[in-house]
């Protein structure tokens, strides 16, 4: 095998397996190097014992926080990333979320780019990731989609009701945007079948719409393009000017491997590109590579989240309940009283006690842990879990490190939390005359010190964040390092700021822009057979 490539992709993420695709019809030669392997096809993929108690799937890597101690993140290191195991929401940031807004924190900054640079590559996706919603029932949307392509996912009667009990309220539920193959009208050939292991697990039955299923699969027997497992990047080498990555230096389990790429496009997911990067320092590149503004690994950020989980008097009579979500309180309180943002609200995945221990039980306080018994032991047909998700601030302070061994050291203080802490006594008490009883599990209630929050890493973004100014970011408009010739990050790592809507989309949306500059670069051309398709 040839040992030099056209481009060269580290992670088969989100974003590293949607640039694949992207480049693909061009016939240039493409290298994607993944770490973990291709997840086996089992029944421990829907055993909830397996996923969430046992961690099967879960990294085993360790890394650290501000104080030193050790944690194991909730990362999953395979072909498609962590996508294999998301929960298919997959939003558009909104139209205010490129620009500066004042949070009661603090300041989100803008984006080098508008929502109208990534609308059509948003529709694209949404079309090729199948995403069921619906239109114009969303306040925060800008009005000028497009319809979904396919239909919102239907409610279970239990999310009926709670979506009649929102609405008596004044508020405005709506679809969640689903990425399933779903066929509500012919369940008997409808691959996904609305089951109870959707989000957190991967797919037996390969429906929910992944980068795993989507983008990598499909390139498989194409013949430039050529997909290596069990290959960790653990360096970038440069040539003496440090103008250009020559090689990705690359940890397998027969020893030291070498890839060079006239492009190089870093996808490994926010915490690993930047301690990637980190570990990469040379001459010309002392503090790291691409990293003369000292902002690789700065501006960690991911999403403020608080879990509540209720339980109804009598059975919910919900399979399928995340189908339903809340942006009434995106930019403020419409009541009144509170004028900046405080986010969205969600429905989560159906909860079984071992989910809902499974999910807690690496980070909530052991002495804490009897206040869930009751819901943990609860009939899981009672339970409805939802998700209350704010925006967390970029701060320079909150990074990625290396530790001496280069174990990655995750240096993370909480920020931004009135607008969160309003949103989620808010849903507590519309959930009054609805539930028996409603636990709000909050990630920032307990000292985090040694404790991995609830989703801790599951949104992570922002360590190479993009920008006009070489001196405030790491990488150009068009996800280019400044300081490098070849050099391109297309994960979530390029964020400005979080948003307070889940990442995926946007990180395969803005995965197609780069695709198309690149396609340009190169002075590719795509068939017309392929650009039809």
């Amino acid at each position: 095998m040839a040992s030099h490539f056209d481009l060269v992709i580290i992670g088969s993420g989100a974003g590293g397996a949607t640039l694949a695709q992207r480049l693909a019809p061009t016939g240039k030669s493409i290298l994607i190097l993944e770490r973990g392997e291709h997840l086996p096809r089992e029944a421990e993929n829907w055993s909830s014992k397996a996923v969430f108690l046992q961690n099967r799937y879960r990294t085993k890597e360790q890394w650290l926080d501000r104080k030193g101690h050790r944690f194991t993140p909730n990362t999953h290191y395979w072909v498609g990333g962590n996508t294999t195991f998301y929960g298919a929401a997959l939003f558009r940031l909104r139209a205010r979320d490129f620009e500066e807004t004042r949070h009661a924190g603090g300041v989100s900054p803008a984006w080098p780019i508008r929502l109208a640079d990534l609308a059509p590559y948003y529709a694209e996706a949404e079309r090729l990731w199948q995403v069921h919603g619906q239109r114009g029932v969303d306040p925060t949307e800008n009005g000028d989609e497009p319809p979904y392509a396919y239909p919102a996912v239907r409610n279970d009667p239990g999310v009926d009701r709670l979506k009649m009990h929102w609405e008596s309220q004044g508020w405005r539920p709506f679809s969640l945007p689903l990425a399933v193959r779903l066929d509500e009208d012919h369940p008997v050939t409808s691959a996904c079948i609305k089951c109870r292991t959707c989000g957190g697990y991967p797919c037996l039955l390969r429906a929910k719409c992944d980068a795993r299923t989507v983008a990598i699969e499909p390139l498989l027997n194409l013949p430039n393009v050529t997909l290596l497992t069990g290959r960790k990047a653990i360096r970038l080498e440069t040539d003496g000017p440090g103008r250009s990555v020559t090689e990705v230096v690359c940890q397998t389990a027969q020893g030291e491997e070498r890839w060079s790429g006239d492009i190089v496009a870093v996808a490994a997911g926010a915490a690993p590109t930047a301690a990637l990067l980190l570990a990469s320092a040379g001459p010309g590149h002392e503090n790291g590579l691409a990293n003369g503004s000292d902002q690789v690994g700065r501006n960690y950020m991911f999403h403020t989240s608080s879990a509540m989980v209720s339980m109804t008097e009598a059975p919910a009579n919900v399979v399928f309940p995340k189908t339903l979500a809340v942006n009434d309180f995106y930019w403020g309180d419409p009541r009144g009283g509170f004028d900046m943002p405080m986010g969205q609200i969600q429905m989560l995945e159906f909860m079984t006690g071992q989910t809902l221990e499974g999910e807690v039980s690496d980070w909530l306080p052991k002495a804490a842990l009897p206040l869930l018994s009751p819901l943990a032991n609860a009939a899981a047909d009672r339970l409805l879990s939802m998700l209350v998700m704010s925006e967390d601030l970029p701060l320079a302070d909150n990074r990625v490190r290396l530790g001496p061994n280069g174990q990655i050291i995750l240096d993370y203080q909480f920020n931004n939390l009135e607008g969160h802490e309003r949103l989620v006594k808010t849903l507590r008490a519309s959930l009054e005359g609805f539930v028996d009883h409603a636990h709000p599990v909050s990630q920032h209630h307990f000292q985090i010190d040694s404790l991995l929050p609830l989703y801790g890493t599951a949104h992570q973004n922002g360590t190479t964040r993009f920008g006009t100014d070489p001196k405030s970011s790491v990488l150009d408009p068009w996800c280019k390092a400044h300081e490098l010739d070849n050099l391109y990050v297309v994960d979530t790592s390029f964020f400005v700021s979080a948003a307070a809507v889940n990442p995926t989309l946007t990180t395969v949306a803005n995965a197609m822009r780069v695709g198309d500059h690149l396609i340009e670069r190169l002075g590719a051309k795509i068939p017309a057979a392929a650009s039809a398709t």
